[in-house]
């Protein structure tokens, strides 16, 4: 499998650009702003969207992205999440006062996108490529994902703050090869950290404490005009190999 990170910044500005990363051709994780570094023609090649939460520096793109593509492919767009995240894109995105509901566009039995909802710990097999939700932890319902080719597997955290449950998880994965992991704010900025349920420098260096498989740790989520100084600070305060930031159209292949 192949991760090209599309857009993995906290927010937007010049290059900055949010959350969404093509897998392969054909899979989407968010659709973010990052969603405009691709052609048409790459946008109409994806079939399966698979969103973490419904806030809007993850889902921004996603209206835009199906208005775009639905009359140039012959089958539905299929968005995949929890049954609470996707009441959350039927109730408020996709309710004709924001967006048209495309899942009765042209008409119900034919629609341009459909849902599918999913479960943490149940797999999506799509052509032997295993993208499985994971728990999180954010101020609105919300999961990462794990992706498995088989040969290798990379973790998304999503937007998480730390607990016991997610580093447990990454230490059952004897074939870790990636962690994309979020941290949004400086330490001075702890308090609305913990308010907002994000990572910052401390916290995460607590939490890469408790991982004990080996893995290569990009950091993603970084607040614009910040991105120097959570670094730094992530720098002075991991023990070990330090993460180093996801830049953008960085590929990945495990």
């Amino acid at each position: 499998m192949k991760l090209r990170s599309l857009g993995c910044a906290g927010g937007i500005g010049g290059e900055l650009r949010t959350t969404s990363f093509l897998i392969d051709h054909d899979i989407l994780i968010d659709a973010g702003t990052g969603l405009g570094e691709l052609s048409l023609n790459e946008l109409q090649n994806i079939d399966h969207v698979f969103i973490t939460h419904a806030h809007l520096d993850h889902i921004a793109c996603l209206p835009i992205m199906v208005d775009s593509v639905a009359r140039q492919r012959t089958k539905p767009l299929t968005i995949y999440s929890t049954e609470a995240v996707i009441a959350t894109l039927k109730g408020h995105v996709f309710n004709w006062a924001i967006w048209p509901d495309f899942t009765q566009i042209p008409d119900s039995h034919a629609p341009f996108m459909r849902y599918q909802p999913i479960s943490v710990g149940v797999p999506v097999i799509l052509d032997g490529r295993s993208i499985m939700a994971t728990p999180a932890e954010h101020v609105v319902p919300a999961v990462g994902y794990h992706l498995d080719s088989g040969k290798g597997s990379l973790v998304f955290s999503g937007d998480t703050t730390s607990f016991d449950g997610f580093w447990n998880y990454l230490n059952s994965i004897k074939n870790l090869r990636f962690l994309l992991i979020e941290t949004a704010f400086q330490e001075k900025e702890k308090e609305i950290a913990i308010l907002s349920k994000h990572m910052y420098p401390s916290l995460l260096a607590e939490g890469l404490t408790k991982l004990t498989r080996p893995a290569d740790v990009f950091v993603t989520h970084l607040k614009p005009g910040d991105e120097v100084a959570i670094m730094r600070e992530i720098g002075h305060l991991v023990e070990g190999e330090v993460p180093i930031a996801l830049p953008n159209n960085h590929v990945l292949e495990f």
